[in-house]
């Protein structure tokens, strides 16, 4: 009685030896009809191809962004194709598969019993190998005769190379016409950026982001030249007031000689004299009282010379008054000449200032436009070059020079079946013995309530042990083996 208290391996023993029988009869009947059923089931042969994806005859590096895809993905989404209904149904109809059950089955029942024979399997990388892609994959088929599973394997692997190539091709076709449409799309969106950034360009010209040092450079440069305009303006008009002065002492004096012009001379001298104690000769106020001493020294000198009178009786002017007036003259031009320059420079400069307190919110627009401008080019240059890269793999699989998939192993012809094997049905006969055998032991044991030993009387009565009388088989046995007759039973004492 198992399953009731806790057994020892004695127990265990005992058991075996009890049912070893049954268990061997179990365990050698078993494989034997496995064996049997071996022999007897019809044979099935397996046609197999392997097939590898080797690299491009183009290096990969130009293909990556159009053709790259998971082999895993390709290889379900080719075989649910040509797994399919349509494609089976032509096999079959191609070779003639199951005359015999056309008849009484449908179509579909023998499309679902040819997808069974049809096994697609991802080739497993090498330990070695770090790469994640699977390298191939294999293609294998089962059939009765061996002969139409080698043409079914061949068959069925022409099918998944062109399926492949006629794929590949439509998806890189579909792929270009695309891109096409998004490369003109692109190019659309590229120019009206363009012609807004031109436009921006050419409406403040001058005053843009890059121009802003060159600006602030032309400002210092205008600064320097409206003040030199200033200075050259003030010293006109000074040395203009000085002829002025020096012409109408001149006119004075050639009507009355009286010594003015002598007086102006000392006077010159006397604020050179005094010059020169505190600058140098290069100094330009000390060079300017030089010239006008010396012009003065000629006026007089000219002066002292009384001219004839004209022909309506009248005394015409004096070469230093003539020359009076020249200077006059010329300084006026002068002062005109530098007037106008002072506008100008300081138009240029309202200009550039213009330009530079306009600088910031110029350089916020430009910066924007440019901005928009810069990411309209690099998505069309991308979608430009993605559509190469896409015609570029649409011609190289129309010239079948992609080498995407090529064969490695043939369909071969099977020399032995791959069902049923009778090694592993012998292994299975034998594991399926065992557990029959194991079950036999276990039901027969619980269904006994047999006691046999000392633990199971005081665990089941709850009583203890006073003795033990041996069967007279066993005691039987016993005297045989030690060659002792005794002549009745051997009481035992028990506590």
């Amino acid at each position: 009685m198992i399953g009731h208290r806790q057994l020892t391996m004695e127990d265990y023993a005992a058991i075996f030896r009890r049912r070893k029988w049954t268990l061997l009869i179990c365990v050698v009947l078993c494989p034997l009809v496995a064996l049997a059923l071996s022999l007897v089931l019809p044979k099935e042969y397996t046609s197999q191809t392997v097939v590898l994806v080797q690299q491009p005859a183009v290096p990969e590096s130009y293909l990556t962004e159009i053709t790259s895809s998971d082999l895993k993905q390709r290889l379900t989404s080719l075989q649910e194709q040509i797994l399919s209904r349509s494609r089976l149904e032509a096999i079959i109809n191609k070779f003639g598969l199951y005359p015999k059950d056309r008849a009484q089955i449908s179509m579909d029942t023998l499309v679902e019993r040819l997808r069974k024979k049809v096994v697609v399997s991802p080739v497993k990388p090498m330990a070695e190998s770090n790469s994640s892609q699977l390298p191939g994959f294999s293609i294998k088929v089962s059939d009765h005769d061996p002969a139409l599973a080698q043409k079914l394997s061949s068959e069925v692997t022409s099918m998944f190379m062109d399926e492949n190539r006629r794929v590949r091709h439509e998806q890189a076709q579909g792929t270009t016409v695309f891109l096409s449409k998004e490369v003109d799309d692109a190019k659309a969106k590229l120019d009206e950026r363009d012609a807004k950034l031109a436009a921006f360009k050419s409406r403040y010209i001058g005053g843009l982001p890059d121009d802003q040092q060159a600006n602030l450079s032309i400002l210092s440069g205008l600064n320097g030249q409206l003040d030199a305009a200033n200075q050259a303006v003030g010293r006109a008009q000074q040395d203009k007031a000085f002829a002025e002065s020096m012409l109408a002492q001149q006119v004075a004096a050639q009507s009355s000689d009286n010594p003015t012009a002598q007086k102006q001379l000392s006077d010159l001298q006397t604020e050179l004299s005094a010059m020169q104690a505190k600058y140098t000769e290069d100094h330009p106020d000390i060079i300017r009282l030089k010239q006008n001493i010396a012009d003065l020294k000629q006026q007089i000198a000219s002066a002292q010379t009384v001219p004839a009178p004209n022909s309506n009786g009248t005394v015409a002017d004096s070469l230093g008054i003539q020359q009076l007036r020249a200077q006059v003259h010329q300084y006026e031009a002068t002062i005109k000449e530098k007037t106008a320059q002072q506008r100008e420079v300081q138009r240029q400069i309202n200009l550039y200032q213009g330009r530079v307190q306009l600088s910031p919110n110029v350089e916020e627009q430009y910066k924007q436009l440019t901005r928009d401008y810069q990411s309209a080019l690099d998505f069309y240059n991308d979608i430009l070059k993605k559509r190469s890269v896409s015609a570029m793999e649409s011609g190289i699989n129309q010239d079948k020079q992609s080498g995407d998939f090529r064969v490695l192993d043939p369909a071969n012809l099977p020399d032995r079946p791959s069902f049923p094997n009778p090694l592993y049905f012998t292994l299975g006969g034998l594991a399926a013995g065992l557990a029959v055998g194991l079950g036999i032991v276990l039901l027969r044991e619980t269904r006994d309530k047999s006691l046999r030993t000392e633990e199971d009387i005081e665990f089941f009565l709850q009583l203890p042990t006073l003795a033990n009388i041996p069967s007279v088989e066993s005691a039987r046995r016993h005297a045989a083996a030690n060659k002792d007759a005794s002549g009745g039973p051997r009481l035992v004492a028990s506590a």
